[in-house]
């Protein structure tokens, strides 16, 4: 028995002393639990609304200055007329827009009633949702408290449209994130061990002795995947399309263009990673949890971006399945072209030629 309990001694020193081990024991945990509590919730905060008021009075300022005081909403600006309701949301920044019709206090004075329509972006239609009932409950509580007094029953009635997605379909939503996230996990790991497997088998030695630049190892290696990962890119959006109905309002052309530039910066880190990692199964670890949880928590694939603390915020701007995100919506949903997602391809492709630089500035000339 003595023995045994040295033995188990001896194995809590060992891992005691690698730090490795006590990083994933309780480093990831903690992290996890970290980010998971921060970033998880089902409130809404610093929602950018536009306002289109046509009666410009009274209540409705009041109505606007009670959305804003909230802490749910921020005024981006005054729309000036209803056609300038579709080009804000193309732009992706404003969630949703408020239309006060002409006449409203005195509608509200002689009917009894007046009508305020809340226009919602629902490319995310469980952000759509919250947004529209948030709006609807605080318009009802003003009502409540402020013209409970007044003897005439009065009602504003918010007239509620989903932009993009009528039927707040979850597919619409899923689907983008769900293909971001598959090409991103796949492309990478993939590549990811790429390497590293040549190194594992001794093959590497032959790669090193050839004419070959390290550039041209690179390339060879990231080919055969783009190749297999663009067959997996036209398959989710074809499944997307005609089994979960998913409209793609956009050009085809563009969407695939966009979709190649992903895979090929996805590729490309995992070439990087393989550069660093020493075997298949860390180059393995390090593209599961490195980009799974990453994809999935600060891509806005499910949790909106601006509910999330300012240093997750920042943080999100490093996860390229967050702009590739945004373009998918914008292209499948929206109908939008280059002019509205130039930024977003910009960035991956930045980062597309950064992660390759990195890797051919690491890669290896000779065994060490």
């Amino acid at each position: 028995m003595n023995r045994f309990w040295g033995f188990v001694k001896k194995e809590f020193y060992h891992i005691f002393r690698d730090a490795r081990t006590m990083i994933i024991l309780f480093g990831i945990p903690i992290a996890q639990l970290l980010l998971f509590g921060t970033v998880i919730t089902n409130e809404i905060k610093d929602a950018h609304i536009a306002i289109y008021d046509q009666s410009k009075d009274e209540v409705t300022q009041e109505i606007t200055t009670k959305l804003l005081s909230s802490g749910y909403f921020v005024l981006d600006q005054y729309l000036e007329s209803t056609a300038d309701i579709e080009a804000i949301f193309k732009k992706g920044k404003v969630r949703e827009v408020l239309v006060f019709e002409a006449g409203f206090a005195q509608s509200l004075e002689k009917e009894g009633k007046a009508k305020v329509q809340v226009i919602a972006d629902a490319s995310d239609p469980n952000v759509g949702k919250l947004l529209a009932n948030y709006t609807s409950g605080i318009i009802n509580d003003y009502m409540l408290k402020e013209m409970g007094e007044m003897q005439l029953p009065m009602q504003i009635k918010p007239e509620v449209r989903m932009y993009y997605n009528e039927g707040l379909e979850s597919v619409h939503m899923f689907v983008p994130g769900i293909m971001a996230m598959i090409l991103m996990l796949i492309s990478a790991m993939m590549t990811s061990i790429s390497i590293t497997r040549e190194k594992e088998l001794g093959t590497m030695e032959i790669l090193l002795v050839s004419p070959l630049r390290p550039v041209q190892i690179i390339l060879g290696k990231v080919a055969p995947y783009l190749g297999l990962s663009i067959i997996n890119a036209v398959v989710i959006l074809l499944i997307g399309h005609w089994v979960f109905g998913v409209p793609i309002a956009g050009s085809w052309v563009l969407l695939m263009l966009e979709s190649i530039l992903f895979i090929l910066m996805a590729l490309c880190l995992g070439i990087l990673i393989s550069t660093m990692a020493k075997t298949q199964m860390v180059a393995m670890f390090i593209s599961m949890i490195a980009l799974m949880l990453p994809t999935i928590l600060l891509s806005g694939f499910i949790f909106p971006i601006e509910n999330m603390p300012v240093p997750l915020q920042i943080l999100s701007h490093a996860m390229p399945p967050r702009w590739f995100i945004v373009i998918l919506k914008n292209i499948m949903l929206k109908g939008t072209g280059l002019l509205y997602v130039w930024k977003e391809t910009l960035i991956l492709l930045g980062m597309a030629v950064l992660f390759t630089a990195i890797a051919v500035k690491k890669f290896k000339t000779r065994l060490e």
